[in-house]
């Protein structure tokens, strides 16, 4: 099919600074999309109907639809591929059915302006996201542009990273960027004292923490102390055994079912960005641990499901790993996650009672799979000496769906 869409990527220069497909597009259109100050810098020569965004947003993918088949633009901040219109438009509309023009992102002339490779930054956005976002990829050393929700931002920026212990990390705040407009200003983290920013402004964040800042690995395997708990924790050396088995991979979703605090959802999801999670915790003040901990760990999108298995399980997408840290001697549970996990998917449960353990053999007798035990101890004191403190020895059952 012909393509009857145009998203094109605009700047704060306007009209001005597209190319000439763009130019031949608008020029063209029947029907233009856009925010209104995207539509503000079309000139009267421009003479395609101007529809800006509805409220809710989401009615505007149907409006747009119902011009299949005329020359229709759609007006996007920068590349639209880069947490921009485009990512959403292509989940609605075949992109037979469409060109995209893009124009430089804010990334892209943010690292222009700052003079840092772009392939050694971390890009995030926190435009309409949770900041606590952050708390993943606040490491020293590390390179940040951020896309800035509000002028608000490099402020409230400012203050969490002095409250990790990263009060010296340098904030850059580039507004309107490639306009008439463009500014910048900057400032540590614990001394930032500007006023409130454009809407409109890309942060850069050079990490700089003290000796006590609060850094964490980027390999499973976090502090006990890295999670608000009250015992119910897949410690921390049976937790890194535990996410080795489940392997996590981009874009796959994990249950955590009879998740605790969350811990292992949380890593799961700070192995890489595009993993999901589902922790499933019928406990109402674990359930409050673990939104407090999606929130300081940097994985907010970590979801929450009360009840209890098998019945919380109901209508939930089917998963490509599953987790059993609690309730496995539970009648269906195990039963129901095997039933639901997705040909090829991993199956993982950990085991400490007696009970629980025989129900593991008895279990991995019909799936098939390996059966591990861990056993640990610490030193510790005991009067001028040490002494091994051995912890209760763990099972785990790792099996792998048939295809």
């Amino acid at each position: 099919m012909t393509p009857w869409l145009t998203i094109i990527g605009i700047g704060e220069d306007g009209v001005e600074g597209l190319g000439r497909a763009a130019r031949e597009a608008l020029a063209a259109a029947v029907v233009i999309f856009g925010g209104r100050r995207h539509l503000d810098f079309l000139d009267d020569g421009i003479r395609g109907t101007r529809v800006p965004w509805p409220t809710p947003f989401s009615l505007g993918i149907d409006m747009i639809a119902s011009h299949r088949g005329e020359a229709v633009v759609v007006l996007a901040s920068g590349d639209p591929l880069f947490y921009g219109m485009g990512a959403t438009l292509t989940r609605h509309i075949p992109v037979q059915e469409m060109r995209i023009l893009p124009f430089p992102s804010s990334f892209s002339l943010a690292a222009a302006r700052m003079a840092w490779p772009l392939q050694d930054v971390t890009l995030l956005s926190v435009h309409g996201r949770p900041l606590e976002i952050i708390h993943a990829h606040i490491q020293p050393g590390n390179r940040l542009l951020i896309l800035s929700n509000d002028g608000e931002t490099p402020a409230d920026m400012a203050r969490l990273l002095k409250a990790r212990g990263f009060g010296e990390s340098r904030l850059t705040v580039l507004e309107h960027l490639g306009g008439p407009r463009e500014r910048r200003f900057e400032g540590t983290a614990s001394g930032w004292a500007h006023e409130r920013a454009a809407d409109l402004n890309v942060l850069a964040v050079e990490c700089r923490g003290e000796a006590e800042a609060m850094a964490y690995p980027l390999l499973a395997g976090l502090p006990d102390d890295a999670f608000e708990n009250d015992g119910q924790l897949t410690k921390r050396d049976v937790r890194a055994a535990t996410l080795a088995r489940l392997a996590p991979m981009p874009r796959a979703l994990l249950w955590d079912v009879g998740a605790g605090c969350g811990s292992i959802g949380i890593e799961w999801m700070r192995a890489h960005p595009t993993c999901r999670a589902i922790a499933i915790e019928a406990h109402a003040g674990r359930q409050a641990m673990i939104e407090r901990n999606r929130l300081a760990l940097g994985v907010p999108g970590l979801e929450l499901v009360g009840g209890e298995a098998p019945a919380a399980l109901q209508g939930l997408e089917a998963p490509d790993a599953v987790f059993i840290g609690g309730g496995f001697t539970d009648e269906g549970v195990a039963e129901a996650c095997w039933r639901s996990l997705k040909p090829g998917g991993r199956f993982v449960a950990n085991a400490v009672t007696i009970q629980s353990e025989a129900m593991l053999v008895q279990w991995q007798k019909q799936v098939g799979g390996e059966l591990t035990r861990l056993s640990m101890a610490q030193a510790g004191p005991l009067g001028g000496f040490d002494v091994w403190r051995q912890a209760l020895p763990v099972t785990m059952l790792m099996a792998v769906k048939p295809l």
